[in-house]
């Protein structure tokens, strides 16, 4: 038996590498959105123009009811619906002209009994008048007198074809509230109010780089055992679909130094940072390392963080001063899931880092289920969880699985409305010809069976 110390603190370095307790999906997500409700970035104002597509950072009121005057739905004559009681095409109902009204304009006269004003749509109804008779059921006439006027050949009822003051909006109605995607028709909503400047949640920044000395630039020539970095490019895609903006720092050898140059870099320009690959028990998982070293307190901290706390308590005396790091914790550093179970997030100094899976389907897994709801929340996002729906699966996903498994699918709609579920091909955890067709991932439960065909599951939708 070996008993001499270097090999006893590799044999105990190899038992801490496995020595990570998962937590469930469900409680991962919880710590994530927790410790995102404190990563607010604030607010700024944006043109109009520039608005789309951001997230409100302030509810938007109406400044004015809407339509702000009742106004005509359609070209015709403005009348009052008692003068036209009766008219029938055979027996039309006359009534004098005292003018006409286009949008923008307003009437010069008010509708009185037996008269009508022409009035165009949009424009503002005369005083007077209750009703609008479309065009179509009219025909122009002549008073003996020489005074236009028209014929109406259908009775209207009180409001026809009228939008009434306010029907839409009252004042200070709200039009939508923080953290709402303001999507074309808000921007529709935003200038009909005269909301020339919105209050807008600022885009968070979120640095993306991949471990791995395999890894070679996308425009690389491939080389004997070594791959191109797809995982960053997804990532920030994904990041960008998020409502966030991506930098991009590239890809690092398995080299702690390096990792950690790139963390301080990070830390100074990003609001939050997501990391791809050197999660799991290799010999060479940089940032598994990483994350054993800020369990034990002695990891990565941004220089400018480190203070000093006045004692020691571990130490005799309680008198030897020792880095103070403020905001630090592992939120998890395993998940009861496949695929993507190494998959861990810290709070450092404040900010949040995401270490991902290097396996191409983890990456998109976790992202899924972790970065994209922490991005959401930053934004205001109240609900920022991946929307759930049930689905009947098509085909059955049968291998036991201890862990909750996550299954790229496509979604096919039925006539009666119902969704069913079909696993696609190559959804192996590295495996990538299946992400680009992903419409969800079908949840099945963990257990000696999996899911049947013909099973009532779940399924997360991806955007």
């Amino acid at each position: 038996m070996k008993t001499d110390g270097s090999n006893g603190a590799r044999g105990n370095e190899k038992e801490s590498r496995f020595n990570r307790r998962a937590v469930k999906v469900e409680e991962a997500q919880r710590r994530t959105l927790a410790a995102a409700d404190g990563l607010s970035l604030g607010s700024e104002l944006v043109p109009l123009r520039a608005a789309g597509g951001r997230r409100l950072a302030q509810t938007v009121v109406a400044t004015s009811d809407w339509p702000p005057f009742a106004r005509s739905g359609l070209d015709g004559y403005a009348v009052r619906a008692a003068d036209i009681a009766e008219a029938s095409p055979e027996h039309p109902a006359t009534l004098r002209v005292i003018g006409a009204v286009a949008a923008g304009g307003l009437a010069l006269a008010a509708v009185e009994k037996g008269t009508a004003v022409r009035i165009m749509t949009g424009a503002a109804v005369p005083e007077g008048a209750d009703a609008v008779v479309m065009l179509e059921q009219t025909a122009e006439a002549m008073l003996e007198c020489g005074s236009p006027a028209v014929l109406i050949k259908h009775a209207a009822a009180a409001g026809q074809h009228i939008a009434p003051r306010g029907e839409e909006f009252r004042l200070g109605g709200a039009l939508a509230v923080p953290g709402t995607l303001v999507r074309p028709g808000h921007v529709a909503l935003l200038g009909t109010f005269g909301y020339a400047e919105v209050a807008v949640r600022k885009r968070p920044r979120i640095a993306v780089f991949a471990t791995g000395s395999e890894l070679l630039p996308v425009g690389a020539a491939l080389a004997p055992g070594r791959i191109r970095d797809s995982n960053s490019w997804m990532v920030a895609a994904m990041i960008e679909q998020s409502g966030a903006d991506p930098i991009m720092l590239g890809s690092l050898p398995d080299e702690p130094e390096a990792v950690e140059a790139a963390l301080e870099r990070a830390w100074m320009d990003a609001d939050l940072i997501v990391t791809t690959g050197g999660v799991s028990v290799g010999d060479y998982d940089v940032m598994a390392d990483l994350f054993r070293s800020i369990k034990k307190g002695t990891g990565f901290q941004p220089k400018e963080t480190l203070g000093y706390a006045k004692t020691d308590p571990t130490e005799a005396g309680g008198t030897l001063a020792v880095p103070h790091r403020t905001g630090t914790e592992v939120l998890f550093d395993r998940v009861a899931m496949r695929p993507g179970s190494p998959t861990s997030a810290a709070v450092i100094a404040g900010k949040l880092l995401f270490a991902l899976s290097g396996n191409p389907g983890a990456c998109f897994v976790g992202f899924e289920l972790f970065v994209r709801p922490a991005l959401l929340r930053i934004q205001g996002v109240t609900e920022s969880l991946p929307q759930r729906v049930r689905a009947k699966l098509l085909t059955a996903v049968d291998k036991p699985c201890p862990h909750e498994r996550f299954v790229r699918t496509r979604l096919i709609s039925q006539a009666d409305g119902s969704l069913h579920a079909d696993p696609l091909a190559f959804s192996k955890s590295s495996m990538m010809a299946s992400i680009a067709e992903a419409e969800a991932l079908a949840v099945i439960p963990s257990g000696p069976r999996g899911a049947e065909a013909g099973a009532l599951i779940e399924v997360i939708l991806i955007p």
